[in-house]
């Protein structure tokens, strides 16, 4: 299985911080809703309070007469009241989104795109009316200028949504009392005060129908502009997501408010749209214009004059109801619209700035749309706008309330990209056929009624195709793979990507890292190209491929055969826009265009529609080439990262199987040192103990020999496993006091006889004042002395050696090692401090060595955070420099023997140490016990007791050499040499 390497996926504050981000692309977990039932339904009808309401009741009537709009608002309500019932549950039961519910009904996940525009659309469009009906009513109280009211009602709302449902909670529930005494104070005291109020809103005439009574032509059209309200269940769903758990404990509640603040909105939105005809009617027989009984600013003026005689007073009143009510609903438009556009451009781009980002740019559109005069043409827009979105909710309906409970689909709501497919053509198909037939049908295509009653046919159309579609396809576009994560007993998880824990219902298993990964993470992935889910995803490919193939008897290629299926598809989308544009720009404009002039402006616009179309269609096509370009590319990119991945797995066998051959290497050297050490050091040490005894000039020759060659071969190992040790990077250094001096003298001291032989002079001297104790590893700073004097004596043949100790600072120290021998050429110091380098092949013949020494003492020198270099002349001798990090001890550190007693409790001492010594270890600490022997220096036994004290070491061994200490301390050395050597 092919893993993908993680990165750690960062978000910016405003997406990071739930408190603004409000879980926008995500299910809302458990955590976060912890408000109360009624709070929410509070809040969500809060949103109710939008005057477009009242402005859509009120020119419906002007246009149709009051019983037509009566009885065409009346359906409409009961419609939607039916349609959003199972969307609400839906919502509430499972704590997601329209655009989340949307995808898990039958769109996909990419098919759910078109839907988060329709639903964007819908709440800028009618931010833009609000904001426009309040622009308004700051214009008749404050003489402000449209242009600026409409920004001003667009910028106030920014901060009031950027903190999301937690501050809209608030709005919404302190201004709840005011808004509603004040929206139904004055109804109640225009019935008070005019009696015949009822009479005249009943007699209303239409301008269009030209009568007050029914007519079934126009009942249509009526209809259709209040069904463009049936998107308005999304910005209820939007608050119902945070309700809480469903219980037996609060089932009244929850059951009572969801279905207040879901279906329950269309309640008031009907009774506030017949009050906006009744306010209508009322402006109306106060002698006012048709223009001004649209304008709820005006209705609500003249309304209020039936409660203040003073007129200044009612338009306070009426401007300051008007102001609280377009906030309360435009912070749930633009709210509603952050969400939308997320989830639109987070599947388009694999990029989420943040929901606060996507508010800005919706309130931009909308106050774009409010500066073209948006209000002037609202029927024309709701009219067609109502098809698309009656569509888009008629298959959501069918969905929910059809294809699960008959077994059409799948009876669980999964909205993850991973789990589902990219298109499912259930609810794209229907949505597709019916808002393309009921359009074609608005403009008239297919007679008067079929235009008057287009939207009824697009909810019929998508109610009947969706369940026709999903039992011809056997519902198998729903679920792309099994969701693993759901039926496991953990809660919570872990995101790979982002390292956030995430509660189980938004979180996805994803193949290609082998962990878990939110729902969001998941979303914005742009380089997994839905690796878990691509064979069923080409397998949907592959059978359109085929059938238009086959359409073609086999003479194109399945490849050729997507690319115009590709091309019919984004031509035909682009073609309808452009149609229903040019539509659109003629049936808004064709009032004010002469009798004569019409069929030349209708020509022309058919003509610059079919030059655009052309261009359309070529735009098309270089999409789709940019598209195949672009996936050639990725296809090659993948095939070399392939290749990269496998040699670097490869290299990495490699590494691994070098590394396994180090620890081997390193393991085996450890035997044999162990193997060879043991006898070297009874060697050593009974040599040395022999010839102190009596003995003859010539035995006395014999055994300084064997003793030299002992320690020579010694040395020889020590180097091989040191070198195999820093090879495997596992040489430590220790870091305790020591006497700088003695370490000096005792380097010294094992040089001495190999220089008193040759008749050479060995001399030390320091530069400066330096301190007596100091702070690191003495061992190693001694084999570092001992390698470099070593090598001074074995090339020098006359005259001698000197060392050179400088104090740098409190910190570092400075050594030279001189010397008066045969020197180094520049070319052979290059190589010098290689491993297994000396400074020809006959060197190594005439001097012997391993060529490891400087190797050694380089890296021991860097581990001391040190540098070391040479200076040298052929024939003129060498200098040896090196400069180390060595801590200088202020307070005096007494070296103290090792009690009897305390001896005695390390080695009955039960071990419960962790640490335990190598075999390489094992072998340093006797060679270190040796050497404090044959030194005979008794309080350089401390470090060694010390590590006996902080390692786990066998028993026996543990107590054998605490033995040797004891004897040692008594000065009993030669017993001591045995016993260790024994």
């Amino acid at each position: 299985m092919q893993v993908m390497k993680t990165f750690l996926r960062k978000y910016n504050k405003l997406i990071a911080d739930e408190t603004i981000e409000d879980y926008s692309l995500r299910y809302a977990p458990k955590s976060f809703r912890t408000f109360s039932e009624l709070l929410i339904a509070n809040t969500a009808i809060g949103s109710i309070s939008f005057l477009a309401l009242e402005a859509i009741g009120a020119g419906i009537a002007i246009h149709y007469g009051f019983t037509t709009a009566f009885w065409a608002i009346l359906t409409a309500s009961i419609i939607i009241f039916i349609t959003a019932i199972p969307i609400s549950y839906y919502a509430a039961r499972h704590n997601i989104d329209i655009d989340l519910i949307t995808r898990s009904a039958g769109f996909g996940y990419v098919g759910s795109t078109f839907t988060s525009l329709i639903y964007a659309s819908f709440s800028f469009i009618f931010f833009a009316l609000e904001a426009a009906i309040m622009a308004q009513a700051l214009e008749a109280y404050f003489g402000l200028p449209l242009s600026l009211g409409y920004l001003l009602s667009s910028l106030i709302i920014i901060p009031l949504v950027f903190y999301g449902i937690t501050l809209i909670n608030k709005l919404q529930l302190y201004t709840q009392p005011i808004w509603l005494i004040m929206m139904i104070a004055p109804f109640i005291a225009v019935i008070i005060k005019e009696p015949e109020a009822f009479n005249i809103v009943s007699s209303m005439k239409g301008t269009i129908s030209h009568g007050s009574g029914f007519d079934i032509y126009y009942f249509g059209f009526a209809l259709g502009i209040s069904l463009s309200l049936i998107a308005q269940i999304g910005e209820q769903v939007d608050y119902l997501r945070f309700m809480p758990p469903l219980t037996k404990k609060n089932r009244i509640r929850w059951w009572f408010s969801m279905l207040i603040a879901g279906p329950g909105w269309i309640i008031l939105g009907f009774l506030k749209q017949i009050g906006g005809i009744f306010l209508a009617s009322i402006v109306l027989f106060a002698g006012y214009s048709l223009s001004e009984a649209k304008t709820p600013i005006e209705m609500y003026n003249i309304a209020y004059t039936y409660i203040f005689t003073n007129p200044e007073y009612a338009l306070v009143a009426a401007t300051f109801f008007v102001i609280v009510s377009q906030i309360k609903i435009n912070v749930t438009n633009a709210y509603a619209g952050s969400l939308a556009w997320s989830n639109f451009f987070s599947r388009v781009t694999h990029s989420h700035p943040g929901r606060v980002i996507w508010m800005i740019f919706n309130i931009s559109i909308a106050l774009l749309l409010m500066e073209l005069g948006l209000f002037d043409v609202l029927e024309k827009v709701l009219g067609l706008y109502s098809n698309i979105a009656i569509a888009w909710i008629g298959a959501i309906f069918a969905d929910l309330v059809i294809n699960k409970p008959l077994g059409l689909s799948p009876n669980i709501t999964e909205f993850k990209r991973a789990y589902l497919y990219n298109i499912n053509p259930v609810g794209v198909g229907s949505m597709g056929i019916a808002s393309l037939i009921s359009i074609m049908a608005f403009t008239g295509l297919f007679g008067d009624y079929a235009q008057s009653y287009s939207s009824i046919l697009a909810l019929l159309i998508a109610v009947i195709s969706a369940p026709l579609i999903a039992y011809i396809t056997d519902g198998k576009y729903y679920i792309a793979r099994e969701n693993t994560l759901q039926n496991k007993e953990e809660t919570h998880y872990i995101c790979q990507t982002c390292n956030h824990t995430y509660e189980k219902e938004d979180m996805s298993f994803c193949p290609l890292q082998s962990a878990p990964i939110c729902s969001l993470c998941c979303s914005l992935d742009s380089l997994c190209h839905d690796h878990c889910k691509i064979e069923h995803e080409k397998g949907f490919r592959v059978i359109i491929g085929n059938k238009i193939s086959t359409l073609f008897r086999g003479r194109i290629s399945q490849q050729l055969a997507l690319k115009l299926f590709d091309f019919f598809i984004i031509t035909s989308i682009l073609l309808f826009i452009v149609w229903i544009l040019g539509w659109m720009t003629y049936s808004i404009n064709i009032a004010s265009i002469p009798q004569e002039h019409r069929l030349f402006v209708k020509t022309m616009l058919r003509d610059y529609s079919l030059i655009i179309g052309i261009l359309m269609s070529l735009l098309s096509w270089a999409i789709i080439l940019v598209q195949d370009s672009k996936n050639r590319a990725e296809e090659l990119l993948e095939e070399q990262k392939k290749e990269l991945e496998h040699e670097i797995k490869i290299r990495l066998k490699a590494e691994q199987m070098a590394k396994e051959g180090t620890t081997a290497k390193a393991e085996f050297l450890a035997i044999m040192s162990h193997e060879i050490r043991t006898p070297m050091n009874a060697i050593i040490g009974l040599s040395h103990l022999t010839l102190e005894s009596s003995l003859d000039t010539k035995q006395k020759e014999y055994l300084q020999k064997i003793n030299t060659s002992a320690n020579s071969l010694l040395c020889i190992i020590n180097d091989i496993l040191d070198y195999s040790k820093m090879e495997a990077k596992k040489l430590t250094l220790e870091h305790a006091p020591f006497e700088l001096s003695t370490v000096i003298k005792n380097s010294l001291d094992m040089v001495e006889i190999a220089a008193q032989e040759k008749n050479l002079s060995i001399k030390y001297n320091y530069k400066n004042k330096t301190g007596k104790l100091f702070k690191g590893d003495s061992l190693r700073l001694s084999q570092i002395f001992i390698n470099l004097l070593s090598n001074a004596v074995k090339f020098t043949h006359e005259g001698g050696i000197a060392l050179t100790i400088e104090k740098i600072s409190a910190q570092r120290m400075k050594f030279s090692i001189s010397d008066t021998g045969i020197g180094i050429t520049k070319e052979v110091q290059k190589q010098l401090f290689k491993s297994f380098e000396q400074a020809d092949g006959g060197t190594t013949r005439h001097y012997g060595g391993t060529g490891l020494g400087l190797s050694i003492s380089k890296q021991l020198v860097e581990l001391m955070h040190g540098n070391i270099w040479i200076e040298s002349e052929k024939d003129k001798g060498t200098t040896l420099s090196f400069e180390i990090q060595l801590e200088e001890l202020k307070q005096e550190y007494t070296f103290h023997s090792v009690s009897q007693e305390e001896l005695q409790a390390i080695i009955t001492e039960k071990s419960t140490k962790t640490n335990s010594f190598t075999l390489a270890q094992k072998e340093q600490i006797l060679q270190e016990l040796q050497t404090v022997l044959l030194t005979k220096k008794p309080k350089q036994y401390l470090p060694i007791v010390q590590k006996l004290k902080e390692h786990d070491f066998p028993p026996q061994e543990k107590e054998k050499i605490l033995r040797v200490i004891m004897l040692a301390q008594k000065y009993k050395y030669k017993e001591a040499i045995e016993v260790l050597n024994a």
